[in-house]
């Protein structure tokens, strides 16, 4: 199987973030949020954008793939089972089945992030992108961005893309 990886940055600050994403060897992010704008500084598309694009990982917007008004809203009441539905139902649309295999010739080329807002991954959205990955013979693989450190300590254990091997 190949891998996707995943990443939310709710609970940590750009530093950190981009220290996860380099040391794990991801090439591009796929910004699947629906609107790329943060109070949380960095995270902003054209902040975001240049923080990566300054250690050479490539920024992927991918709003075609966002969680519609109504799904965040559920998300944002804890009805999982209500937002997992309406997201469901907006990726199996034409428009995002597109996208999604635009993301997965992406990942063939480069190791790409999944990137939303929150930590855990089973509460996002770019979850069930991750699953809809899975017919293209991807698996995720979740990063937490709070502790780069956990990452630079066991890159001998990740999965590595061969074209990063060093």
């Amino acid at each position: 199987m190949k891998t996707v990886y995943t990443i939310g940055y709710e609970g940590t600050d750009i530093e950190r973030f981009v220290k996860t994403l380099v040391a794990v060897g991801v090439q591009a992010v796929a910004d699947v949020r629906a609107v790329p704008l943060s109070r949380k500084k960095g995270f902003s598309r054209n902040s975001l954008r240049e923080h990566l694009e300054n250690v050479g990982i490539k920024y992927l917007a991918m709003q075609e793939l966002g969680d519609p008004k109504e799904g965040r809203e559920a998300a944002k009441a804890g009805d999982y089972d209500r937002f997992r539905a309406v997201y469901s139902a907006h990726v199996d649309q034409p428009e995002s089945a597109m996208a999604i295999e635009k993301l997965a010739a992406a990942s063939e080329e480069q190791a790409v992030c999944l990137l939303c807002f929150e930590r855990d991954p089973k509460t996002c959205h770019r979850f069930i992108v991750g699953e809809r990955m899975g017919a293209y013979g991807y698996e995720m693989m979740h990063l937490f961005g709070d502790d780069p450190v956990r990452y630079i300590r066991n890159q001998d254990n990740l999965a590595k893309r061969p074209s990063t091997l060093s």
